[in-house]
């Protein structure tokens, strides 16, 4: 009998803790459809973590996960959640207080966080508080008729009685046993699977009235984008080698994505406005339809993340329509010593741009279109930043709705404040597609190599590839269609021998400025460095 009582008071004790946070998880997440997605708590603590976490984690989420980090994040949160819910559960059948405080405590963590993340409402706080006291109730109910469907023996060890009663100890006493059949067990079966049933039917409510009610698709589908005034020229027939498996034009799927929002922004074009003020002479504030009837450029443009590490997948390309971002701000006044023009997406993240390289004459613009097609929900729909020339971090603000003349300090953006440079200008760098790291080719046998290579704003001039130790050996460039975007690149090896090589990448921009060999991580400027692969020749 012994033996038996300490799992069987865990396995309730589990159960208990699980339940009560299982239906505060499910409470929330409908009460969250009734103020915005981003209040469930596991969103808003997610979201606070991700504040909170120190620049080299983040690097190597991103490094490691790429646009799975959310996910290994939010598996990681419902794990921990999982975890303290068992412990609070087995304290709470012996100290019911135990289990109240720390159900407190989570609702005070999702409290902080709702009212601490970027973009924080107040009504962001009421999930959390709701879907806590919830908890608390089924917590109380739960471990009251578990302690009625439990019974810690007293004192010795009791074997079971006729009919399921104790037998008396040698005094005559007859101590209470472990489990007591009938009602009381049955009733708390009963709870336990309607409390489940619960908090299954809250969630999964509570998912799909977010999706109803805040699911941008819909809007996005109604978008009729107009023409362009400027519409982007017609890519030359050999732009694309079609020899590293990478196409010139990223499709919208396939495009890299690298954020810290881990519930997407849902936004109406219909209701979406874009304030722009600060140190500006005129304040102005444009919807949707305002920028639409404005004229619209097509360009193609490249864009890098700036953690990017050398030969990594950061980088894409795109066909962008929207409204050149110069002409409104000139429009605007924008005073002459806000070197700052501060992107603020709909989530509260911030973005800054320095306004000469806005104002320099490149294609820096509103985008509202992608390959196309109304921006992507996840790209940033419905109005997003581009600015060739500049990593993502101080150009691409997703989910725009202001923009803020000001100075860099006066204001940090918020990945300056994590000590990332304040201004960003990509730096060169060339990747080698194919063949494939620790690759196999065939000695004696022609194979391709080739890759791409890019430095936005200036263009690439020259690549050259070397094998081993021998000379470096330009290949063969294809046309681009402007300096804004990466240029593909192509050289026929054949291999002399069996055996292991190592293949080098190297490339020289449209100012003859040969790329940095130095290999430097991208904290906090970028990755420069040369690209190499190593790969097997066999006979």
């Amino acid at each position: 009998m012994a033996m038996r009582t300490r799992p069987t008071r865990f396995g309730t004790g589990a159960a208990v803790g699980l339940l009560a946070a299982g239906v505060a998880l499910g409470v929330s997440e409908l009460v969250a459809a009734f103020v915005r997605p981003a209040a469930a708590p596991v969103i808003a603590v997610g979201n606070k973590f991700i504040l909170l976490t120190p620049e080299p984690v983040k690097a190597f989420a991103i490094r490691n996960f790429g646009t799975n980090d959310k996910n290994v994040l939010l598996a990681g949160i419902y794990a921990v959640i999982a975890a303290l819910a068992i412990a609070l559960g087995i304290v709470a059948l012996r100290r019911l207080v135990v289990g109240i405080v720390g159900l407190c405590f989570f609702g005070a963590v999702g409290t902080y966080s709702a009212l601490t993340t970027t973009g924080h409402r107040a009504s962001d706080v009421v999930p959390t508080l709701v879907g806590v006291s919830v908890a608390i109730a089924v917590l109380v109910l739960l471990v009251g008729m578990a302690n009625g469907a439990i019974a810690v023996p007293r004192r010795g060890i009791a074997d079971r009685g006729p009919d399921d009663k104790a037998a008396p100890d040698a005094s005559g006493a007859v101590p209470r046993t472990l489990l007591i059949a009938g009602a009381p067990r049955r009733t708390f079966l009963i709870a336990g699977a309607a409390t489940a049933g619960v908090a299954a039917v809250a969630g999964s409510a509570g998912r799909t009235l977010q999706r109803v009610r805040f699911d941008a698709s819909g809007s996005r589908a109604a978008v009729k984008v107009p023409k362009p005034v400027v519409s982007a020229r017609p890519l030359p027939a050999g732009v694309d080698l079609g020899k590293s498996g990478v196409p010139f034009v990223t499709s919208n799927a396939d495009f890299y994505r690298v954020d810290t929002a881990i519930s997407v922004p849902q936004l109406d074009a219909q209701t979406w406005q874009l304030t722009i003020g600060g140190k500006v002479d005129t304040k102005m504030t444009l919807s949707f339809d305002d920028l639409l009837r404005r004229p619209l450029i097509e360009r193609y443009i490249t864009l890098i993340c700036v953690s990017n590490e050398v030969g990594d997948r950061y980088v894409s390309t795109a066909k962008f329509l929207g409204v050149p971002l110069a002409p409104m701000l000139s429009e605007a006044g924008v005073h002459a010593d806000a070197d700052q023009i501060l992107g603020t997406s709909s989530d509260g993240m911030t973005i800054g741009t320095p306004t000469s390289v806005i104002m320099d004459g490149r294609d820096a613009m509103l985008a509202v279109g992608m390959n196309d097609a109304p921006l992507p929900v996840e790209h940033g729909f419905p109005v997003r930043m581009v600015v060739p020339g500049l990593y993502g971090y101080v150009s691409a603000t997703k989910w725009l709705i202001s923009l803020e003349a000001t100075t860099f300090a006066d204001r940090e953006a918020y990945w300056v404040k994590e000590d990332w440079a304040a201004k960003g200008p990509i730096l060169t760098q060339s990747r080698i597609d194919t063949p494939k790291r620790l690759g196999r080719v065939t000695a004696g046998r022609p194979v391709p190599i080739a890759g791409v290579a890019w430095s936005p704003t200036v263009g690439i001039s020259m690549v050259e590839v070397q094998v081993d130790d021998g000379p470096w050996t330009p290949a063969r460039l294809a046309l681009m269609p402007s300096a804004d975007t990466w240029v593909q690149w192509l050289l026929p090896w054949t291999p002399s021998g069996a055996g292991t090589h190592t293949i080098r990448v190297r490339a020289t921009d449209g100012r003859g400025q040969l790329q940095d060999e130095t290999r430097r991580s991208p904290f906090p400027s970028g990755a420069t460095g040369w690209h190499s692969v190593v790969v097997q020749a066999r006979d």
